[in-house]
């Protein structure tokens, strides 16, 4: 494994960041820039900075330094609307950390970078004393996602099976002692 620097993105950081996020919603998710999902790509730093119980992480490529993965932890839970309602019962605002963003350029995946960003996400939740859970959801359409996510928590619900399937989503939980 390459030696990446993790860390803390800070305002050097965001322009990279938020490349690596616009890159993927474009190639990855096919939607391109949707404002009502994505719209702390715009402004990380108001997301994920100003909050002491937010973040944001950046992976550096060891040869150039440039930004080349992604992974943010927000206290919001799953809203309801579009989100099932049970699940925003489940996991509400302030108690849960919602992991977002774990984003990796392709020519950077397969070397445990997403693994590591999400160890380091969730060692920071459990640091900060407040969460009770560790939440997320993942577009199955994405390939490697649905794999990657049941391999580090458990299904709570999958849109899937929803009568007219939902949104396609699948919702996690993931377990915050990992």
């Amino acid at each position: 494994m390459l030696d990446y620097c993790i860390r803390a993105a800070g305002p050097d950081d965001l322009d990279g960041a938020r490349a690596v996020m616009l890159d993927t919603v474009h190639r990855d998710f096919g939607t391109g820039y949707v404002p009502r999902w994505h719209g702390d790509i715009l402004d990380p730093a108001a997301a994920y900075l100003a909050s002491p119980r937010h973040t944001l992480l950046v992976a550096l490529d060891p040869a150039d330094r440039d930004v080349v993965a992604t992974a943010a932890l927000d206290s919001r839970g799953p809203a309801h609307p579009p989100n099932p309602r049970h699940l925003a019962e489940r996991f509400p605002s302030g108690e849960t950390a919602q992991l977002r963003r774990i984003y990796v350029r392709p020519e950077h995946r397969r070397r445990g970078l997403a693994r590591r960003l999400v160890g380091e996400l969730l060692a920071f939740a459990a640091a900060d004393g407040g969460y009770r859970a560790v939440y997320l959801h993942t577009d199955p359409m994405v390939p490697g996602a649905e794999a990657f996510w049941r391999s580090l928590g458990k299904v709570v619900h999958d849109e899937r099976e929803d009568p007219g399937g939902g949104q396609g989503i699948v919702h996690f939980e993931i377990p915050m002692g990992r």
